[in-house]
Order: C-alpha cells, then sequence, then structure tokens
C-alpha cells in the first residue's frame, strides 16, 4: 500500500505566490523571513525575474550565496540580481527589511539553503545568516559598500559571459562594490586584459594565487605589484614563466619581482614550479621572505650551489612542514648542502618530496643520518633516481625507527634492468622479495610503494602481512 505525502503548506504557499509574480513582490514587505530562501529558490528555478529582482531589495540575511543555486554559471538569474542590486545601491539608506551585505557567487552555500527548503536537519553553524531581529524599529541604515565573492580564474583570451557581464557591471558600480576573490587562478589570457580584470578585485581579500603562464620575465614584472598588494595570500603558485629569450634588463626584473615578497606577511605555502629565472638568485627571494613557511615547494627548476647553500641557511624554512624539490638536479651539488638543508627543517617536516633529482647511492647514503632525525616525517618520496637494493636497505633500516612515517615511494632498484635499461619483471619480482624480508626483519609496520615511474598510475595489487607490507608499481 503506498504512502501519499502531502505537499507541505510551506511549498503551497510558495507555489501560490509565484502564480502572481505582482502578489509575491508585494508581500514582500509582510512576508515571513522563513519563507524568503523556499520562495527565491523557486523564483530562481522559475526563472521568476521580477520576483528575484524584488526580492533581492528586500533580502533579510546577511548574505545571499547565490552561487550555491548555479551549478553552471547562469547568466539570466546574475543579470535578475544585478538589476535588483542597481536598484538597491542607487538609493541612499537601506529598506527596512533588507539586510544584505554579501553577494556570494562561489560555488557555496548549499547547507544555507538545504536548511531552510527542510532537505537537510543537519545544518553547519557558519552556513546560518543571521536574520533581521523581530520587532526592530524603523530606521533606515546607510548603505555599505556590497561584498561580491567570486572565484576567479582567468583562462582563455577573451572572458566567458557570466565574466564579462560581471566586470562591466563590476566597472559601472566600483564606488559601492567590492569584488573580492579568495582564490585566483591565471592560466592563459593576454597580460593587459588580466591586468584589467584585477584592477576591480579587492587584492588584499586574495588568499590563494596560482599563475601558469608562459609570460616572459618583463611580463611578471610588471604582475609582480599586483601580487604585492595581496597582502593577505597565504598560498602562492608560480609555473612555467618563459625565460627561453634572454631580455635586456633582466637583474632588474628579478628584482622587481622578488621584492613583492617583502609585502607578503601571510604567505605559508609557496611553490616554484619551472621558474628558470631565479637560478643564481634564488637568494634574492628568500630574503624577501617576512615570516616562516609551512610549504616550500620549487620543482623542475635549474638551482646551483650557491642557491642550494642560501636555502639552506634561510631562518624562515626552519619550520618547514612540507619540502619539495622534485625535479631539480642534485648530482653535481656539492656533497653536504642536502644533508645540511634536511637538518635545518628536521624537527618540524612531515613531507619530503625528491622525486627526479638525479639521486644515486652516494647522495642517498649522504642524507640518511639527517634523514633518520626527520621524526615527524610521514610521508617520503624518492622515484625517479637510480638505487640500489643495498643502499634502500640502508634506506628502510635508517628510517624504521621514525615513528611517523606511513607512507614512502621507491625507486624500482637498479638491479630489476637489464644492461639495456629494460625492466625485467622477473628480477624485480626477486628485489619486491627481498624487501619483504627486510621489512619483516624490521618488524616495524609500514607500507612502501615500489615504482618503476616518477607519476605512476596507483594500483593496489600486491598485499602482504599487515606487519609489514610492500607494494609494486609497474608501468603497463
Amino acid at each position: 500500500m503506498s504512502t501519499w505525502n502531502p505537499p507541505r503548506l510551506l511549498d503551497q504557499a510558495v507555489m501560490s505566490l509565484l502564480r502572481d509574480e505582482a502578489l509575491a513582490i508585494s508581500a514582500l514587505e509582510y512576508l515571513p523571513i522563513e519563507l524568503f530562501p523556499q520562495l527565491f529558490m523557486e523564483a530562481f528555478y522559475w526563472s521568476c525575474r521580477e520576483t528575484l529582482k524584488a526580492m533581492v531589495q528586500a533580502w533579510p540575511f546577511v548574505r545571499l550565496p547565490l552561487g550555491g543555486l548555479m551549478e553552471m554559471p547562469h547568466l539570466g538569474t546574475l543579470q535578475a540580481v544585478l538589476d535588483g542590486l542597481d536598484v538597491l545601491l542607487s538609493q541612499k539608506d537601506q529598506p527596512r527589511r533588507c539586510k544584505l551585505q554579501v553577494l556570494d557567487l562561489r560555488n557555496t552555500g548549499q547547507d544555507f539553503w538545504r536548511m531552510w527548503s527542510g532537505s537537510s536537519i543537519q545544518v553547519s553553524s557558519s552556513s546560518l545568516e543571521e536574520p533581521v531581529a523581530k520587532n526592530r524599529p524603523r530606521t533606515h541604515r546607510t548603505l555599505a559598500p556590497l561584498e561580491v565573492f567570486i572565484e576567479l580564474h582567468i583562462n582563455g583570451r577573451i572572458m566567458d559571459g557570466f565574466l564579462a557581464y560581471l566586470m562591466r557591471w563590476v566597472e559601472k558600480k566600483k564606488a559601492s562594490i567590492h569584488l573580492c576573490c579568495k582564490k585566483l587562478k591565471i592560466e592563459s589570457m593576454p597580460r593587459d586584459n588580466i591586468m584589467k580584470i584585477l584592477s576591480m578585485v579587492q587584492l588584499d581579500c586574495v588568499e590563494e594565487v596560482r599563475v601558469n603562464c608562459t609570460w616572459r620575465l618583463s611580463s611578471l614584472a610588471v604582475f609582480a605589484p599586483l601580487l604585492g598588494q595581496m597582502s593577505n595570500v597565504q598560498r602562492l603558485l608560480l609555473s612555467h614563466m618563459d625565460v627561453s629569450a634572454l631580455e635586456d634588463q633582466e637583474e632588474q626584473y628579478v628584482v622587481q619581482i622578488t621584492s613583492q615578497f617583502l609585502r607578503l606577511h601571510c604567505l605559508q605555502d609557496l611553490f616554484l614550479v619551472s621558474t628558470f629565472f631565479l637560478e643564481g638568485c634564488l637568494d634574492q627571494m628568500l630574503r624577501c621572505l617576512t615570516n616562516p613557511l609551512d610549504t616550500l615547494g620549487i620543482t623542475h627548476c635549474l638551482l646551483t650551489n650557491s642557491d642550494l647553500t642560501h636555502l639552506s641557511q634561510c631562518l624562515n624554512i626552519s619550520q618547514l612542514k612540507g619540502l619539495n624539490l622534485s625535479g631539480v638536479t642534485l648530482t653535481y651539488s656539492s656533497p653536504e648542502l642536502l644533508p645540511g638543508l634536511l637538518e635545518k627543517v628536521a624537527a618540524t617536516l612531515q613531507e619530503l618530496y625528491l622525486d627526479q633529482c638525479g639521486i644515486m647511492d652516494s647522495q642517498l647514503e649522504a642524507i640518511l643520518p639527517a634523514l633518520s632525525h626527520c621524526f615527524q616525517l610521514n610521508f617520503f618520496s624518492i622515484r625517479g633516481n637510480f638505487l640500489s637494493m643495498a643502499v634502500m636497505d640502508k634506506m628502510l633500516r635508517h628510517t624504521s625507527a621514525l615513528p611517523s612515517l606511513c607512507q614512502e615511494l621507491y625507486p624500482v632498484p637498479q638491479e630489476s634492468f637489464s644492461s639495456l635499461g629494460i625492466l625485467q619483471l622477473g628480477r624485480l619480482a626477486q628485489c619486491r622479495a627481498e624487501l619483504l624480508e627486510i621489512l619483516k626483519d624490521l618488524g616495524h609496520p609500514r607500507t612502501i610503494w615500489i615504482s618503476s615511474s616518477p607519476c605512476p598510475h596507483w594500483k593496489r595489487d600486491l598485499w602482504f602481512q599487515t606487519f609489514a607490507q610492500c607494494e609494486c608499481e609497474k608501468e603497463k
């Protein structure tokens, strides 16, 4: 026997209002705040643009998380909401019911809508927006600048319609709008277009920046002052800067770029990928770091002995939790530099990546004493290097006393290859068996991965006893 679930009175009231938009708009002055989110959602899904426009002007919550309703950017809805904001911002005093201070266009706020629609009981406290207090006196309040939050991903030669429309609106309303962006990602676009977009953003709101552009050094130097204005940025990634062609004033450009780090007082995580302009002058950037870093990644770059020396002496890396030097050739560096760097960070280091560094047996043996003092280390990867079974045996024994180490990624031992460099599966199986015996002998619960590729497609196809596990990764 089927159960009949009649529509809720709330749903019936909302749909009754939407059948007559004029009635819905006129009722907003007296509508209970509990009906606002439900009415807004239905107006959104039925594209009742006039209702949406009017509701924005009477929104009784501090935040309107519009992005939480849009799986994809919805230009029509955005236009209706911005039209309502145009009317609101043109008024000298804020209407009695309206408490709107933030328009959030990010893909957040789903908990807010689920709670008010009754489809979710568990709601995080951060999603609850403070409603207008009941029985508050009819006083007018001057409108403060409206904050508009977006996640800005600049990719392509032209902006999509949604972003272009928003930017034109912000440009017209610049005096009464603060365009805020917590996460900024720049992949490709003419530099002048990027500069124009960023000129409309409150740069001190940015907390995470990812720049992956084939810019010449001169272009990066022009962008650098904007980076310096992002005083609250915590996470910064600069990737694949094109410095193939020599430029006049190259040293001056490097100074213009690195000097901006003096203004990044909140920087915690720094990633430099294929940024070859730092070769020989890494110390200029390190001197400009104002606070200790949590994570440092310098990958697929060319570093000199002088660079590594300055890195190991830098005071602001002494509290690192993560260090990634993958793709930095260490074969020709002085043997004491890498051990000295690890000793510097041993007390706090939790993750260490040394993939594809050209490390051979002698270099690995040199770092073992320092590595064995990294008692906080829980992840270690040394894939893509050329190591023997003998030195891997030493490695496993030196690190067996590290209490937090739970994931280790190693290259296939060199004994697994033929003289022509071809992987021999029979030899690999023998090496794996030997490694398993080493783990059993150590008696310490741990899992290691053996990979023939520096960036493997992970497969969990080989499992052993819980007290000693060795997992092998083979190229297809």
